[in-house]
């Protein structure tokens, strides 16, 4: 099984940037989702994150993270070892 995450970002965003990075860093892949270019994209993004209007907004595994301190947060103290799935074991 594959960890899914989706980044639900908007253009000209230094904290979706940022939060991008981190990912690529710990190696995850992740589906981005610019909620500019995309309105449906934003529909669900507020109806996930319970209206929550900023980006980004980052789910893994349908676990609702956050956006970049909260990501980067749990990065720091190993949180988000605990969201992932360990795809060596699948």
């Amino acid at each position: 099984m594959k960890n899914k995450i989706i980044v639900y970002t908007s253009n000209n965003c230094g904290y979706c940037v940022s939060a991008k990075k981190l990912l690529k860093e710990k190696n995850l892949s992740y589906e981005e989702l610019n909620i500019q270019l995309d309105t449906s994209a934003y529909a669900e993004m507020l109806e996930k994150s319970n209206g929550i209007r900023t980006v980004p907004q980052i789910f893994i595994n349908n676990n609702h993270v956050g956006g970049y301190d909260d990501l980067a947060t749990i990065a720091a103290n190993g949180d988000l070892n605990k969201l992932l799935i360990n795809e060596q074991e699948s």
